[in-house]
This record gives structure tokens, C-alpha cells and sequence, in this order.
């Protein structure tokens, strides 16, 4: 072939390619850390603290029963940029770093065109990084203003993280404007490219050193004392002290979504960019242990999740247990791209065209640090077992674990009555238990035994074959 034709042929192969990468939405991940789920006004929260977000759930897609696969920082952030378990990444705790070849979103979306940012908190580097993260420990991100662990590289009205070049950037602003001030930089610098971008904000975190939750200046004035949820106002913890400041971080939260998208409608982006918001875990202020999270309940395991753009426009509610491994492949697959192998959810594009007929009705939930733990999460039923002879910190799973927690959603949706133990419930724990074991050896876990808890006598009505099984 002469040279001239072969080098049209690829001129001709190359602007294809690049036509087809053009047709292909950008995409961003809004990425909060440690919000309640009740926090949105869509799951009932009367302070209007998120408009926005709720806004995004009506007119878009709203996920409304998304829960974690990992209620603590690192591991969950490991599932979410792998679609992996913690146990299959190793990242089973926090400060073990994601290995360096391991395949995240950005390496998928790059190898497809994209240009790959990432802006906020990473925490998937060793515990020793406070400085800037090795460019071999970043997942693949080609743009980078991160820190690993943020909430020790900066305050509420001191943001400090790291850029490409591993040099110190100070940003002006409450933190969460000035995450969102480059964000909005970064969009703006790539509207001829297809991009892929991580926005990864600390808040509603607590600030580790002050054990506070410090929101914008007269934030807090605003919320203190207003509404308090049901299983805080039942069990205490710390929530009289953080709640105020605590929705206060949401609702600037909610103030910068409502700027990023405002940034995309005025670029002319809004139409073509996949816009995802969900959060890594919840909070249950020091009521479930003692701290945070770290528990099956759902204070620390459900999440606000919603999309916008297309193929999520007027998606409506969808109601099917979606599982914080399932977001991975779902944002592959709305940009057009194959859910690669390694992926352990599935995308939820079809359920969003009502075209899945064989969604799974429940989800693994691995639980570390403050306990080696396994739960499922079904419509109807929590079941949770815990492994007492290995230490949450330096096992990430065990051969034998008993039950701990069974809870009926449906009569008791804040998980006020421990159901474990109990006669008339022993055949849902059953039905649980085979169904959880499923989940694990589904997930790569090697077999287990599940011990049956202390039987306890009650008087309550007992569960039917058919209402275990629901």
C-alpha cells in the first residue's frame, strides 16, 4: 500500500476515534465524606439543607436505597475507585495504600480518552503521607490538587493540598469553596476535552485534632438545636454537641453543587456531563461505638446517592438495593465504555431504563477496625455477625463469626430493637445467614461459619417462611 493511502487511512481511523471520544459525556463524581443519608430533604430532613441535591434526585435519577460496602474512609474509597471488595483490593482498613497496580476509574476512563483529574482527599497512600503523594501512588489521575489524608493538611479556613508537581498549594476560601473554586477550574480549562474528574470534599467529616464538625462562620447558629434524627435523639452520643455544625457542612455542601452545576449550564456542559453524588459512609455520632462509623447500622451505612445528565434525566426513584461497588461500572457504562472484569458490582444503567430483571435483592456490607465484621442488608432485614477471637485492625476476615444484630426495617427503620437471639425470629436469621454466606464467597471471601447468637426467650409473633425470605 502506497504510503500516502495508509497514512489518509490513519488520519481517517484517528478522527473517527477522536469523533467518537468527543460523543462521549464528561463525567464527575461529587464525593462527600461521612454524611447521614436522612441528611437530604429527599429522605425527609426538614432544614431544606439540600435543595440542590434534591433537585438533582427529582429531575434526574435518585438511587434511593444506596449502601456502603465499607463504613469507613479508605476502604470504602479503595471500592469506589477499583468496583473491588475491600478484601479483594487489600485496603481492608485505613493507611493500607492502594497497590500501585491496581486498575481504578481513572485508568479505565484515560485509556478511553479522557483527560483525569482528581481534586480533594484520597486517603489510599501509606499513614505516614502528610506531604504530597507519590505520582505512583495517585491511581492513574493525569490532573492531581490532592492530599492524602486532608483533614491533616488542613482546616475549615485553611486548605491546603498538593499539585502535579508535589508542591504545596494554598487555596483562599471555606474549604469547600475552595475545592469547589477548582473544580470549577478545571472544568473550564478542559471543555474541548472529554474529562473525567474526582471531587473528593472532607466535609461533613469532623476535624480530627478539634473533634468538631466546623462549618462556615454562623453556620452552626443556623442549625443548633433545630432537628435531631430518631435513633440520635433515642441513643445521645455526641449529636447535641455536632448536629449544628454538622448540617451546617451539608448545607454549604449543597451551595457548591449548586455552583458546579450552575458552572456547567453556563459552559453549555450540563447536557453532556454524568453528574454523580454520593458519599463514602454515614455518621452515627458515638451512639454504635465509640466514635463514628465503623457499624452496620444504618446511620453509618446508607448513602445519599443520586445522578443527573444523560441517560439519568428523569430517571425517576429507583428503589432496588445498590451497593457502593455497583457506582464503578455504572459510570463506565454510562460513558459507553465495557464493565471491565476485575468489577465485582454491576452497572445500575438498566435498572435506571427498567430493563433488569434480575437485580440482586441484597448487599454484602464487610465492616473493620472496631470489629472484623459481615452484614447483609436486604428491603426488610439487617442481619450482622462479628468475629470475637481476630482484631478489626489487623484481620480483614475470619473463619468463624456469630450473629450480633438482626433488625426488622420495616417495623423498625432506626434499628432501636436487636431482634438477634430471639425465638420468633430464629428462621429470618437463618434465611440471613445463607444469604450473607452467599455474599461472602460471592465477594472472594473464603468459607466461613456463622455461630447462631445467645437464644433470648420473647413473646413476640413468629417471623413466616415467607416474610424471612422478603
Amino acid at each position: 500500500m502506497p504510503r500516502s493511502s495508509a497514512h489518509a487511512r490513519g488520519d481517517a481511523a484517528a478522527q473517527a476515534m477522536a469523533q467518537a471520544t468527543a460523543e462521549r459525556p464528561n463525567v464527575i463524581v461529587f464525593f462527600t465524606d461521612q454524611q447521614r443519608w436522612d441528611s437530604t430533604g429527599v429522605h425527609g430532613n426538614p432544614l431544606d439543607l439540600t435543595p440542590n441535591f434534591d433537585r438533582m434526585a427529582r429531575q434526574g435519577t435518585h438511587l434511593h436505597t444506596t449502601v456502603t460496602c465499607q463504613p469507613v474512609c479508605g476502604p470504602a474509597r479503595s471500592c469506589l475507585q477499583t468496583g473491588m471488595y475491600a478484601t479483594t483490593t487489600g485496603c481492608y482498613r485505613n493507611a493500607i495504600p492502594l497497590p500501585q497496580d491496581a486498575r481504578t476509574l481513572a485508568h479505565f476512563f484515560g485509556e478511553a480518552g479522557y483527560d483525569t483529574g482528581y481534586i480533594g482527599k484520597w486517603h489510599l497512600a501509606d499513614r505516614g503521607i502528610t506531604g504530597p503523594v507519590p505520582e505512583a501512588n495517585r491511581g492513574g489521575y493525569q490532573s492531581w490538587l490532592a492530599s492524602n489524608v486532608l483533614e491533616f493538611t488542613s482546616d475549615a479556613y485553611d486548605t491546603v493540598m498538593y499539585d502535579n508537581d508535589g508542591e504545596a498549594v494554598k487555596l483562599p476560601g471555606y474549604r469547600v469553596d475552595a475545592l469547589t473554586d477548582a473544580a470549577i477550574r478545571y472544568i473550564d480549562d478542559h471543555q474541548e476535552d472529554p474529562f473525567f474528574l474526582f471531587l473528593s470534599y472532607i466535609e461533613p467529616h469532623h476535624q480530627n485534632h478539634l473533634d468538631d464538625y466546623p462549618p462556615p462562620d454562623g453556620y452552626r447558629e443556623r442549625y443548633a438545636g433545630r432537628w435531631t434524627p430518631p435513633d440520635l435523639l433515642a441513643l445521645g452520643g455526641s449529636s447535641q454537641q455536632h448536629l449544628g455544625g454538622y448540617w451546617g457542612m451539608i448545607k454549604r455542601l449543597d451551595e457548591a453543587l449548586g455552583r458546579l452545576l450552575d458552572a456547567l449550564k453556563s459552559l453549555g456542559l450540563d447536557e453532556n456531563t454524568v453528574v454523580l453524588y454520593t458519599t463514602d459512609h454515614g455518621c452515627h455520632f458515638k451512639t454504635r461505638n465509640d466514635e463514628y462509623k465503623r457499624s452496620c447500622h444504618e446511620a453509618s451505612v446508607r448513602l445519599p446517592t443520586a445522578l443527573t445528565g444523560p441517560g439519568f434525566f428523569g430517571g425517576g426513584e429507583v428503589r432496588e438495593i445498590v451497593s457502593l461497588v455497583d457506582l464503578p461500572p455504572t459510570l463506565l457504562d454510562a460513558a459507553g465504555l465495557e464493565t471491565p472484569e476485575q468489577m465485582q458490582g454491576r452497572s445500575v444503567v438498566p435498572l435506571v431504563g427498567r430493563r433488569a430483571a434480575d437485580w440482586p435483592q441484597d448487599a454484602l456490607i464487610q465492616i473493620s477496625e472496631s470489629q472484623v465484621g459481615r452484614a447483609v442488608r436486604t428491603q426488610r432485614w439487617k442481619y450482622c455477625v462479628t468475629a470475637p477471637d481476630r482484631d478489626g485492625r489487623q484481620h480483614a476476615g475470619a473463619d468463624r463469626y456469630v450473629e450480633q444484630y438482626l433488625y426488622d426495617l420495616q417495623a423498625d427503620p432506626y434499628e432501636l430493637t436487636n431482634l438477634a437471639g430471639l425465638e420468633s425470629h430464629r428462621r429470618a436469621a437463618d434465611v440471613l445467614r445463607e444469604r450473607l454466606l452467599r455474599l461472602m464467597g460471592e465477594a472472594g471471601e473464603a468459607p466461613a461459619a456463622i455461630d447462631p447468637a445467645p437464644p433470648r426467650p420473647n413473646r413476640q409473633r413468629i417471623v413466616t417462611e415467607e416474610e424471612a425470605l422478603s
